[in-house]
């Protein structure tokens, strides 16, 4: 049967139209990086007012590393660490200030925790994989020798039900870690799992989202156990 060439010049146009309409949803499915400019330009202020240290390591992403800066110097000590988590952050906005962040410090390396908004935003965990791969590339485009410290995103009792979606997004940057010498993956959400094989709830606030000093801890023996050994000869 012969098909009239309008009708399949229309049916091209509908899967184009459909197409490009699927990646604009992908593209603006992550929130605005200007939300957050006011917060980038407090960590600037603060650079422009004492001398930060150079080849550090920037601790960065979202609000539970934001949580962590009271605590962070003691807990990675005697290593050099620079506190760079914001609030509200997913993994396209340090992306998107990656630029401002990190790269101004020429860090040795970065830890790095992002991904857990991502998921109870609704992102799938193969937009999380592919912006923390883009993360990675644009940081070793100029620092190629710089180490990643990946924490695994946590499980928490108030997004319980997204945590097949994180599991998934877990495996994904575990992958990816494995795939490159210069990343790790620190698994941080296995030992906030109860004997029952759901979250702790003595490691979490109030809110049964942020963590409580005892989390935190949780996160501290996880990461020293291999930050310490690899990162303090190059102190």
């Amino acid at each position: 049967m012969n098909v009239p060439r309008v009708l399949i010049a229309s049916a091209c146009l509908l899967v184009v139209s459909w197409a490009h309409s699927v990646e604009v949803v992908d593209e603006v499915s992550h929130p605005d990086p200007e939300r957050l400019e006011e917060v980038i330009k407090e960590f600037e202020s603060e650079a422009s007012k004492k001398r930060l240290p150079r080849k550090a390591i920037v601790c960065t992403g979202s609000s539970d590393m934001r949580g962590w800066h009271g605590d962070l110097y003691d807990d990675l000590a005697p290593l050099t660490v620079v506190e760079r988590g914001f609030d509200g952050s997913y993994m396209n906005d340090l992306l998107a200030y990656a630029d401002r962040i990190i790269l101004p410090y020429h860090p040795r390396a970065v830890v790095l925790y992002a991904g857990d908004d991502d998921i109870a935003g609704g992102l799938d965990p193969e937009t999380v994989h592919q912006t923390f791969l883009a993360l990675v590339e644009k940081v070793h485009a100029e620092l190629p020798k710089t180490r990643f410290y990946v924490l695994s995103i946590k499980p928490s009792p108030s997004r319980w039900d997204r945590w097949p979606s994180v599991q998934e997004a877990n495996g994904l940057l575990k992958q990816a870690c494995q795939e490159d010498e210069r990343l790790t993956y620190v698994d941080i959400a296995s030992a906030m799992l109860g004997e029952d094989g759901t979250p702790r709830a003595d490691l979490f606030a109030e809110d049964a989202l942020e963590m409580n000093r005892q989390g935190y801890e949780v996160w501290r023996d996880a990461l020293r156990s291999v930050i310490i050994k690899a990162e303090w000869p190059h102190e």
